[in-house]
């Protein structure tokens, strides 16, 4: 097609949004509504408006997908926060009756010009893919080095790229005596990272890190846990725990931390009655339901077909109805 020839509509716009010729058989049918003088025109329209449409629900389908399979892949992961999809409609089109010139056409004992039809769906798109931040459940582990937080809260980890949050309480103690995650990044407390020998520290529910000042934090020192009296308790630190104001606008940036965002706002100290409890020896599991999770993949798998058929049954009747064209007057 030249440069200064105008398209037709339906390939300029369809269901009200700017689109890109068909990817289909029907892509090389199109080209007959150049020659089409009739009013089979309007049913070719709809035609094609209901192929983008069926495109739209399975483009929708398999981002839901991508994301009921990431879920499910994270489901042993600690503290994993699944990821939740919602689907925006495109504008609605009103139906009116008219004939095949346009005049509104009176049903018999009506006023009504153009009587109205309803309501024809144009399509769906993703409009946000969020994370719900629900409490998962705590599971005991008998290791002084994990924890979990009960209630909304994040700790604070300090990276390469600067502090993240984290719900995952399952940390080690690195060879300088840092409470660390796996990757070696330490564990902030108020006053900086978290620095203990093994079996001589003790996390209270507040936050709270104690020693036995008679052992000392130096990690070179060596005591079994049972050697441990606890004569001579003293405050260590207190672990670095914040609030968002909006957590489900945080940014994943994997390993189960996130990072902050203008629009979750930035992390905050939050008040005693405020503060989740700090279960030590426990860890926190990911909130995926995994037999839901299972069932909406079932339901997405269902759509995505539907959407298909849809599709096809379009691109069979246009087929159909460009085959008969040149024997319409």
């Amino acid at each position: 097609m030249s440069g200064g020839a105008r398209r037709p509509e339906f390939w300029r716009r369809a269901g009200g949004r700017l689109a890109p010729p068909i990817i289909v058989n029907s892509a090389l049918r199109i080209k007959h509504y150049l020659l089409i003088k009739s009013t089979a025109s309007y049913d070719i329209i709809d035609m094609i408006r209901g192929i983008y449409t069926g495109a739209s629900g399975m483009d929708a389908m398999q981002a839901k997908m991508d994301i009921l399979s990431n879920n499910i892949a994270n489901v042993d992961k600690t503290a994993y926060k699944k990821d939740t999809v919602i689907f925006k409609n495109f504008p609605e089109m009103l139906l009116h009756r008219v004939n095949d010139d346009g005049v509104g056409q009176t049903p018999l004992g009506s006023f009504d010009m153009m009587p109205v039809v309803g309501k024809l769906g144009t399509g769906v798109e993703v409009n946000e893919v969020f994370t719900q931040f629900e409490q998962g459940a705590l599971k005991k582990t008998n290791n002084p080095a994990d924890m979990a937080l009960n209630g909304e809260g994040f700790f604070v980890i300090q990276t390469d790229k600067g502090a993240m949050l984290t719900r995952s309480g399952a940390f080690t103690l690195d060879k300088n005596g840092n409470l660390s995650t796996a990757n070696g990044f330490p564990l902030m407390g108020e006053n900086g990272p978290i620095k203990v020998s093994q079996y001589n520290y003790q996390i209270k529910p507040n936050g709270e890190v104690w020693i036995n000042a008679a052992i000392g934090n130096d990690p070179e020192r060596i005591f079994g846990n049972d050697m441990n009296k606890w004569e001579n308790p003293v405050l260590l630190d207190r672990l670095q725990i914040v609030k968002v104001e909006n957590p489900r606008y945080l940014n994943k940036v994997g390993d189960s931390m996130y990072s902050t965002t203008p629009e979750s706002g930035e992390g905050f100290r939050p008040g005693d009655k405020q503060m989740p409890e700090v279960v030590q020896k426990f860890l926190e599991l990911s909130n995926v339901n995994i037999v839901k999770e299972m069932v909406d993949m079932i339901e997405v798998n269902r759509m995505y077909e539907m959407n298909q058929k849809a599709i096809t049954t379009h691109d069979t009747m246009l087929g159909t109805l460009l085959s008969q064209v040149p024997s319409v007057k």
